[in-house]
């Protein structure tokens, strides 16, 4: 028996009746509206579709049953597919995001597990502000059913602005993914405004620089260290949390620039190379060859190091809360003030500069750069210990 191929005819009540199955799926295109077919398949089931082309691509978009829906009907679907596909619009993702989305939990899940864990050095930050501030209102709301009404009420909530607007940030970056991932259509954050904030500039007062140490010592013993080794080497809280063993060599902390091992790699992504002064080498703690030096009950890093600046700042009735990059931002003004300048701050602190810097062969500054870290480090240690001392030198090149 002949294959029966799809053909094209004004389609009329009376031949849809009439349309017969055969060994295959088939097409009856109509000439009356375009992109509308009827589709009959072996079974002898018929359903409407309507087939566009989206960046050069063919998309199949399901109406409906052809016993359910008169073709009178399809008709009028299938031209206001065709008008929406005109205006930019992708009818069949849409409809394939409304029955494939979930909920928003589910949506900030998948986001989670098959995302951010893999790309996102920061997630677990920007996971618990979602869970925090958005699971427990639209956890359970179909993903494509958030506003940008509920996104602004979100956000009134939270009282904290700079808060409020890293978890804004971190819910467009879930719904981001799910538009790439064709589970949602739009993103109902990406057009609401932040909060206006005034940028932190924040440093340590030498009268502070004691109090803090002191608050240091009252907490944990992980934590503490981890504080102490920031405000000491002015590296990035983050990566002092993740500081591993096997990359302390000699006295210098080397630190990949990609991730690998529990590391994360480096903000900037360039391997950089650090003096441990000898006030920073007595929290190493344990000779252990590998592992993390800073691990929590677990073996795995320590985290939670914000709240516990918290903690102490709420003790010292400080306010705003200095955070752990302010003691970073300490050391690093302390580098300046000390006369050593801005390059040598930019070099030891890993900031990335456009022009010349990029190109900087920032292993040739050994004598200078361990200098630079051990001068800094006495400066802190004599705010510490409350005494006058002549190594504190200023740096002449």
């Amino acid at each position: 028996m002949k294959r029966r191929t799809n053909r094209a005819v004004r389609l009329t009540e009376l031949n849809v009746r009439k349309a017969r199955p055969d060994k295959a799926a088939y097409l009856i295109w109509d000439t009356h509206q375009r992109g509308l077919a009827l589709r009959v398949q072996p079974t002898g089931s018929k359903s409407w579709v309507t087939v566009y082309s989206r960046r050069g691509r063919p998309r199949w978009l399901h109406l409906g049953n052809a016993d359910a829906v008169a073709l009178s009907d399809a008709r009028t679907l299938a031209a206001e597919a065709m008008l929406a596909v005109a205006r930019g619009q992708d009818p069949a993702a849409e409809k394939k995001a409304e029955r494939s989305a979930g909920t928003f939990g589910e949506l900030a899940e998948k986001y989670v597990e098959q995302y951010a864990k893999k790309h996102n050095k920061s997630w677990k930050q920007a996971d618990a502000l979602v869970r925090r501030f958005a699971i427990p209102k639209w956890g359970k709301l179909q993903a494509s059913s958030v506003t940008r009404t509920d996104i602004k009420a979100m956000m009134a909530r939270i009282t904290a602005p700079v808060v409020a607007n890293q978890t804004k940030a971190a819910i467009s970056k879930i719904f981001s993914w799910g538009i790439a991932e064709e589970i949602v259509t739009t993103n109902p954050a990406k057009l609401v405004a932040k909060n206006p904030t005034r940028s932190r500039e924040r440093v340590l007062a030498e009268t502070e620089v004691p109090k803090f140490w002191k608050a240091f010592g009252d907490l944990d013993p992980v934590s503490g260290a981890a504080l102490k080794m920031i405000l000491l080497t002015g590296q990035r809280p983050g990566e002092v949390a993740h500081m591993r063993r096997e990359h302390i060599v000699d006295g210098w902390w080397q630190m990949p620039g990609g991730p690998g091992n529990g590391w994360l790699g480096t903000k900037n992504g360039e391997a950089h190379r650090v003096w441990i002064p000898k006030a920073a080498q007595a929290l190493l703690g344990s000779p252990s060859p590998t592992g993390f030096v800073f691990a929590g009950p677990h073996g795995g890093p320590i985290f939670r190091l914000d709240a516990a600046m918290r903690t102490i700042c709420a003790k010292l009735k400080i306010e705003p809360p200095v955070r752990p990059h302010d003691l970073r931002r300490s050391h690093g003004s302390t580098i300046t003030a000390l006369g050593f300048g801005r390059d040598a701050m930019n070099r030891i602190q890993n900031h990335k500069e456009g022009g010349v810097t990029d190109i900087y062969d920032r292993f040739g500054y050994e004598t200078e750069n361990k200098r630079i870290m051990e001068t800094v480090a006495n400066k802190i240690m004599v705010l510490v210990e409350g005494r006058a001392s002549d190594k504190v030198v200023k740096f002449t090149r």
